[in-house]
């Protein structure tokens, strides 16, 4: 029980001195990078869906490229 509680102790110790955390403005930053690239990268995504016709419906009005290829 003793080993456990050091170890407690030394993890307590190291995350209150020796780790640096980010200030609340290089929070908020990071954040809105994150945020912004997470939703371009979902459009991208969606746009290659769309153009490629991956809709999930058979009955679709869009076939995409991929519906034009087959068709030939």
């Amino acid at each position: 029980m003793s080993k456990f509680r050091e170890y407690i102790n030394e993890t307590v110790t190291e995350m209150v001195h020796n780790v640096s955390w980010p200030t609340w403005k290089e929070l908020q930053s990071n954040t809105i990078i994150v945020v912004s690239a997470s939703i371009l990268i979902a459009l991208i995504i969606f746009g290659m869906d769309f153009v490629f016709g991956i809709t999930g419906e058979k009955d679709s009005f869009w076939k995409g490229v991929l519906g034009l290829i087959y068709r030939l």
